[in-house]
Formats: C-alpha cells, sequence, structure tokens
C-alpha cells in the first residue's frame, strides 16, 4: 500500500555503523511503503550508507561521544535527507576524482561519487559537516548517469 501522508523524522545517532545500519534499515522500511521503486530504494540505500560513514569515519573519527543527527522527509515525489555529524567539515571540492590517475587504485574514496551518481541532489553545507540529499521518484526504470565532472 502506497502512503500518500509526507513522513518527516529528526533523530541522533551514535558514531557507529551499526547505529546507521538500523536508520538504514528504518528509512528503505518507509520508502517501501511509500511505493518507491527497487531502484529508488537501492540508490538511497547506498548513497545513505556512504553518507553515514564519512559523517562516522571521516567527520566524527568514530569518537562514540560524537553523534550524527539525521532529518529525512518522505512524500508521493521524492526522498530528501540531511546527515550531519561533530566533526570540523571538510570542502568537498577537495576531493580527488576516483576515477582518475593512482585515484583509481586506492582502496577507498569513491563514497561521494556514489552519492552523486545515485542521488539527484548532493550538497554539503559551508563547513562541510552536512549533507544534504535528494532522491526523485523515478517513473520509470531510467538509470542516473555517471557525474560528467566529479566537483
Amino acid at each position: 500500500m502506497t502512503s500518500k501522508a509526507p513522513i518527516s523524522c529528526t533523530m541522533n545517532v551514535g558514531s557507529s555503523l551499526a547505529a546507521s545500519e538500523g536508520v538504514c534499515h528504518l528509512i528503505m522500511a518507509m520508502l517501501e511503503e511509500s511505493g518507491f521503486g527497487k531502484e529508488d530504494v537501492f540508490a538511497v540505500h547506498l548513497a545513505l550508507e556512504e553518507a553515514f560513514i564519512n559523517a562516522i569515519r571521516h567527520g566524527n573519527e568514530m569518537d562514540p561521544d560524537k553523534e550524527v543527527e539525521v532529518s529525512y522527509s518522505v512524500d508521493s515525489e521524492k526522498f530528501e535527507v540531511w546527515i550531519e555529524d561533530e566533526g570540523a567539515g571538510f570542502d568537498p571540492r577537495s576531493v580527488p576524482d576516483p576515477r582518475c590517475g593512482d585515484n583509481i587504485y586506492k582502496p577507498s574514496g569513491r563514497g561521494l561519487l556514489l552519492m552523486r551518481s545515485y542521488m539527484d541532489v548532493v550538497e554539503y553545507d559551508e563547513r562541510g559537516s552536512r549533507v544534504h540529499m535528494v532522491r526523485r521518484r523515478s517513473q520509470s526504470p531510467v538509470a542516473h548517469e555517471l557525474p560528467k565532472t566529479y566537483t
């Protein structure tokens, strides 16, 4: 059954990957209940996991005393989320493109590329500690293109 009323929620979760998994499962269930298709659910799940990993590992540096704030909204047209860590922030433009040069062989550094590839909007606040992402509901199973430029 498709839910028609918008759903919004804000919560703080601990800086652990286990805590973020619970939030991801909750959001995936809401998307499915709201009638989002498999491709949309997959895309949001992948982008959420990457955003959480970045917030927990890089932002909060795995500090168990820090939290990640998650605010999200689901309506009939789109899923929207804000994820904020307590870290110093970063400049997303300074992250090298993992598809170029020696970066191809690095075992990390693909999270931003994946987030940008699967979400319609990925933007950071000025400090670089809060990411805002939007995924519009697909009308047909059309894959999102990879970004032409990484930054």
